[in-house]
């Protein structure tokens, strides 16, 4: 607790977090203007797809400091020596960012307000959305914190981050050069597969599966990292 609420002051400190907070919110305002307007439809389906593809961009920004900070700065030893287990500071930085992201989202669901004021929308699509693309932010937070664990570079972390989430986005892309069971692995690596599902009111336990092991993964990988001083 006492790592979450020093990242988390850390945070809320500094222009850049308040800045990136404002910028996301914006762009996400806009855009779900736009699609309603567009489509005359009280869904938050289409919205759900564009938050996914604008957080491919937006959250490497917001982890590529998570530990390349600690190491460029010199305090990733001092960290290192507190009386905290490793894997404790590893859950530390990710449940720091996580608890941004979910305020980040959270101030979204004035969408549902909107949406449920002058329509009636499929409350359980919605919920199941809002739980689709949480999955998702907390998936790519945790690729990034892996990424930050490797390099003492902000910019490197960043653009390795990029790298491993495009891949993963455009996934799907690939299968127009394959077939039977390799066209379907593609298929069913890219998040949009995933989402697509949580943001039509469809949740199964592979979609959880997916995030949930995708995110444990990238823990138990930066522990790994932290261990055996990767950066160095």
């Amino acid at each position: 607790m006492a790592l979450i609420k020093k990242e988390l002051y850390s945070y809320f400190s500094s222009p850049i977090a308040y800045i990136i907070l404002i910028a996301i919110l914006t762009l996400f305002n806009v855009f779900f203007f736009l699609i309603i307007d567009q489509n005359r439809e009280v869904s938050l389906r289409e919205v759900f797809q564009l938050m996914e593809f604008m957080l491919v961009f937006f959250i490497p920004l917001l982890t590529m400091k998570m530990f390349s900070e600690e190491k460029s700065n010199g305090t990733m030893e001092f960290l290192l020596t507190t009386p905290l287990t490793h894997t404790l500071i590893v859950l530390g930085k990710y449940f720091s960012m996580l608890i941004f992201y979910t305020l980040l989202i959270g101030l979204t669901g004035v969408y549902y307000i909107i949406v449920e004021y002058y329509g009636s929308p499929d409350r359980m699509g919605t919920l199941s959305g809002y739980v689709g693309i949480w999955l998702e932010g907390a998936f790519f937070i945790a690729v990034g914190l892996l990424t930050s664990s490797w390099t003492s570079n902000q910019i490197i972390a960043a653009i390795v981050s990029y790298i491993i989430l495009f891949s993963l986005y455009f996934s799907t892309s690939l299968t127009q050069y394959f077939s039977g069971s390799t066209a379907e692995f593609f298929t069913q690596l890219s998040t949009r597969t995933h989402l697509e599902n949580f943001s039509i009111g469809v949740i199964t336990p592979s979609d959880l599966a997916y995030y949930i092991t995708g995110i444990l993964l990238c823990l138990v990988l930066t522990r790994l990292s932290i261990d055996n001083r990767l950066w160095e």
